[in-house]
């Protein structure tokens, strides 16, 4: 069985309290950089053999080589730069995740801008990371492992109109958009010629409702607050409306030359700020028709684990040749969702995707799995529940995959 799987996680896992003392006493110069690599392995291979006790065909590193969910990857291309306590001037305040800054009286500790013609290095920042897990791993199982990678618009949305990136070295957001695309593309023949088959975009800010004719995607749009607060923001030269058009468009141009064998799945995080916190809310009906159609994405990773990701109605605009993996469990606290209400869900979800396309239920299901809503720690601290509490979720979550789909990965 290729990706998806019955049983999904969403890649991050929490981290063990040695590689999180480990990074402490190097960033506190008490202990030396060469002093990480071998608490950062030991801990990978340990969560690799619980996701393979649990039972689960989609292995990760849990992310451990990263502190934040969205990785190394802009940080390392020519023309961009990571930045440090950047003034909060350059951000758009209704961004969902910029907004949760201010309000804790805080903001983005660093971003990433672009100060000159972006291009790919040639050198995989992540590469390392997918041959280390082929190096624990049997070689029948290298197509299992999945990478998650930062959005290609992360970026882009949060900043204000001009602040994205140098007027002198783009002329509009289509020359950006352009270049961002072009890198994506070195980056996945890079990956792909490694041997990954599986790539997850986490993206925090497609999906909502962009304006009255056009229900689009991408969770952040999903946020009426954030809508609000764009059309209030004068200095906006494009609509929420074309924005959203362009962004499909970018991701569209990012993976258009990949192999046909290799899977992309985009997340549509709803937020997992420090405390368990979520960023946005909204009803997906809002965005379902150029979500599913538009976007050329295998598989959807939706977050159902509370009412504010609204029914499962939009589901009905599923296409017949994609997936969607259902959140129904929450990865934000220990406290266990009932097995059977789970299933419930699922069966409800799939007689709306079948009555949408004049299909079973049965037929339906085919294209359908369960996960937890969200990683358990897109920043290295993690979430509100500890690894017995991880554990019991993900064993949850592959006991209502067992009971819906019997004998399927």
């Amino acid at each position: 069985m290729s990706p998806p799987f019955r049983a999904e996680h969403l890649g991050s896992l929490l981290r063990p309290p040695t590689l999180l003392a480990t990074r402490a006493a190097i960033t506190q110069n008490e202990l030396p950089p060469s002093s990480l690599a071998p608490v950062e392995k030991a801990a990978i291979q340990s969560i690799v053999q619980t996701q393979l006790t649990l039972g689960f065909r989609c292995i990760t590193d849990g992310e451990y080589p990263r502190h934040m969910f969205w990785g190394s990857f802009f940080p390392n291309l020519n023309g961009m730069k990571e930045i440090y306590d950047p003034p909060i001037e350059i951000f758009r305040a209704y961004a969902p995740d910029i907004a949760a800054f201010i309000e804790n009286v805080q903001i983005p500790g660093e971003s990433v801008v672009c100060t000159g013609k972006i291009s790919h290095t040639g050198e995989s920042t992540y590469v390392e990371q997918v041959r280390y897990l082929q190096s624990i791993l049997p070689e029948e199982r290298w197509g299992d492992i999945k990478l998650t990678v930062a959005a290609p618009n992360w970026y882009h949305l949060r900043y204000m109109e001009g602040k994205a990136y140098p007027k002198d070295v783009y002329v509009d957001d289509k020359e950006y958009f352009g270049d961002i695309a072009k890198a994506y593309q070195v980056e996945l023949d890079i990956l792909y010629k490694a041997g990954l088959r599986n790539v997850q975009f986490d993206d925090p800010n497609l999906a909502c409702k962009l304006g009255s004719e056009h229900p689009l995607f991408f969770s952040y749009f999903c946020s009426e607050k954030m809508l609000k607060g764009w059309e209030e923001d004068k200095t906006n030269i494009t609509s929420a409306d074309d924005m959203f058009d362009a962004y499909i468009q970018l991701y569209n141009d990012c993976i258009s030359k990949a192999p046909a064998d290799m899977h992309f799945g985009v997340h549509l995080c709803r937020g997992n700020f420090v405390g368990s916190r979520h960023f946005s809310e909204g009803s997906y009906d809002r965005i379902a028709t150029k979500l599913f159609q538009s976007l050329n994405i295998h598989t959807y990773y939706l977050e159902y684990d509370t009412p504010r990701a609204g029914g499962f109605e939009p589901l009905a605009f599923l296409p017949k040749n994609k997936s969607v993996i259902l959140g129904v469990v929450t990865s934000k606290f220990p406290e266990l969702e009932d097995k059977e209400e789970m299933k419930r869900r699922v069966y409800e979800a799939a007689e709306i995707i079948a009555k949408g396309n004049g299909e079973t239920r049965e037929e339906a299901l085919r294209r359908m799995g369960v996960s937890p809503q969200c990683g358990f720690a897109s920043h290295e601290g993690g979430n509100l529940i500890d690894m017995q509490g991880m554990e019991n979720k993900l064993k949850l979550v592959r006991e209502i995959a067992d009971d819906i789909w019997p004998g399927e990965a």
